[in-house]
């Protein structure tokens, strides 16, 4: 039997994926070990490997083969527009993804204006803003404080993750639309999804058991 292998998200998403994991039985010792400096992760007895990465290498992992299944945010799968099957809502690392801007703007975006936005997310935003609105916008990819291109006049508006919307309010701004929901997605490689299918459909129903 091969190995199955899954990349996991960095951080908060891979501690609370391995959480879930071990609620149906899968565990993985070697993960906990926090001074271990080993890349991949193995447990010999379900023939199963992991390993960390940042989340936006995730799908690209995924697509090319190198991991049969991710577990990644769904910014992160619509952002990249990788070829792969999402398969299941794991239902944590709820937020969402919103324009947002001081009230002064929500005019703007009612009226088709010519705008700038500032984003991490820039093949979100312009699908946001040209398809589903039909608005022309200037998108300008940001990789820090969003916020602040706002209040220094660098944009009209923001595309970004809002979860508490504390940040925001502190910085005088609000939510003024709401582009998405997100979570944390399980993504599965196309190819692994037909050679794997027994092993990675059990997974799935598994874990749908423990999250419904």
């Amino acid at each position: 039997m091969r190995y199955l292998t899954f990349a996991l998200g960095k951080g908060r998403l891979a501690r609370t994926t391995l959480e879930l994991f071990e609620k149906i039985g899968i565990t993985c010792e070697e993960m906990k070990d926090k001074d271990s400096r080993k890349l991949i992760f193995v447990n010999e007895d379900l023939k199963l490997r992991f390993f960390l990465a940042k989340g936006p290498d995730v799908p690209t992992y995924v697509e090319y083969g190198a991991a049969d299944i991710g577990i990644v945010g769904r910014d992160t799968i619509m952002e990249e527009g990788r070829k792969l099957y999402e398969v299941m809502d794991l239902g944590f690392g709820k937020c969402r993804m919103c324009v947002c801007g001081p009230q002064s703007a929500a005019e703007l975006l009612k009226h088709n204006q010519l705008i700038r936005v500032a984003t991490k997310y820039p093949n979100i935003a312009r699908d946001y803003f040209h398809n589903k609105k039909h608005q022309t916008v200037e998108i300008i990819k940001l990789n820090g404080s969003i916020e602040l291109a706002p209040i220094v006049g660098l944009s009209e508006v923001i595309v970004d993750i809002v979860e508490t919307g504390s940040t925001l309010k502190e910085n005088g701004l609000k939510v003024l639309e709401e582009v998405c929901p997100l979570s944390a997605r399980m993504v599965v490689n196309q190819v692994s999804m037909k050679m794997e299918n027994e092993r990675i459909t059990k997974l799935i129903r598994d874990l749908r058991e423990v999250i419904m």
